[in-house]
């Protein structure tokens, strides 16, 4: 199939770069079918300002698209999926992939309170059913982690594979000064705070890279097996002083986290994420193997230094996101599509439902990265105490 109808689920700041990124894939003919969100007035202006027919639900716009692309607050992820799967349409899913959102409509749920072993197991269930009904079908699954798709590293995935090098360990982080969104604080939104929110980006490229080892050194990818997390709600301290530089209204989430992942083979990797960070999203990872040494930068770059001595006289022009200041010197982003890999995840994706190859970031992964945040979860509860990462298999389609 050379020509893929997509329609896309959510009108928030993630389905805005998956628009211009749609528009920019060569060699498939990408028509933009639809476009549907829980509120009527911001599919309606989403709709007006791309050019995109707008529908009331993704139920009325199914019979229209080849290509669902969730966009979606998180909550909303695993309602979307399971109704794009049922239909026989490929699949775009931004990350996280899904979570444990609490009983429906108890406002007085508390993720921070609420016991992690239960929500492990409500994930866990989620996930199978995911697997399950994705697994039916031939339908391409794409798991929109824009690490795996960045230039760096893809590059590192080639020297890998070229060298056939043995990762041992690795070390990755996201951090900024807090979310876009209103309800990121929220649970029952979100799934989580950082350690989901922000540690799913550099997790995600860390299983990626060894499963990328073991394809090329073993034939079989290799796994996570166990994780020791701990979770900090470090603007919420009463010994806190609020400067106004970093969000603090969060309700139940932590700010901060840490992930310690062990590896079926002994290798193990460290994620880093935090609400706390100034001077713009902090996006790396380090891998060190027993061949050679990376350090892949996905923000700051280092692709434009803008010196800026008036931070007026750029008001509203855009250099960086999460940058808290125009003045002096930026790392101004010159295409975070290119630098941040949204661009070639999209790409991938979009081939891969044309010509039925599969996604470098895939179902799988996704759930091997939601199962270890919410194994991650447990282990923060248990103050640092390591636990199992449960394995969750996605069938081969029949």
């Amino acid at each position: 199939m050379s020509q893929l109808r997509v329609g896309i689920v959510g009108a928030g700041m993630a389905g805005a770069f998956h628009v211009e990124c749609l528009r920019r894939v060569y060699g498939v003919t990408v028509e933009l079918a639809g476009v549907t969100s829980l509120r009527p007035e911001s599919r309606q202006q989403f709709g007006l300002k791309h050019g995109i027919p707008v529908y009331d639900s993704l139920e009325a716009m199914l019979d229209h698209v080849d290509v669902v692309d969730i966009c979606s607050p998180p909550a909303a992820h695993s309602d979307g999926m399971m109704a794009a799967a049922k239909a026989g349409k490929h699949l775009i899913c931004e990350k996280p992939l899904t979570g444990y959102f609490g009983p429906a409509g108890d406002e007085s749920f508390r993720g921070n309170a609420f016991p992690k072993a239960q929500m492990l197991e409500e994930v866990l269930r989620t996930l199978e059913a995911l697997a399950r009904e994705v697994g039916k079908s031939d339908r391409c699954f794409g798991y929109a982690e824009n690490f795996v798709y960045g230039p760096a590293i893809r590059k590192e995935r080639a020297v890998i594979e070229h060298s056939k090098a043995q990762v041992l360990r690795m070390l990755g982080e996201e951090s900024h000064n807090g979310s876009h969104s209103p309800v990121y604080g929220i649970w029952k939104y979100a799934g989580g705070g950082s350690l989901i929110g922000k540690g799913c980006h550099p997790l995600g490229a860390i299983l990626y890279l060894k499963r990328v080892e073991g394809l090329a050194r073993l034939g079989v990818p290799i796994r996570p097996v166990a994780v020791t997390a701990r979770t900090h709600e470090l603007t919420r301290q009463p010994g806190y002083q609020d400067r106004g530089f970093i969000r603090t209204d969060y309700l139940d989430i932590e700010d901060s986290g840490w992930m310690h992942v062990v590896f079926e083979d002994g290798a193990f990797g460290d994620v880093i994420t935090g609400e706390v960070v100034l001077g713009g999203i902090y996006d790396y990872v380090e891998v060190f193997a027993n061949n050679h040494r990376t350090r892949c930068r996905l923000s700051p770059t280092n692709l434009t230094d803008l010196y800026n001595p008036r931070g007026q006289q750029l008001d509203g022009l855009y250099l960086m996101e999460k940058v808290s200041t125009q003045e002096g010197w930026v790392n101004a982003a010159p295409d975070e599509n290119f630098t941040m890999g949204y661009q070639a995840e999209i790409q991938d994706f979009i081939e891969c439902a044309a010509s039925g190859r599969k996604p470098q970031s895939d179902l799988a992964l996704a759930i091997d990265c939601t199962a270890a945040i919410y194994a991650a979860y447990l282990s923060a509860e248990r103050k640092g105490a390591e636990v199992p990462i449960p394995r969750v298999d996605v069938p081969l389609a029949v």
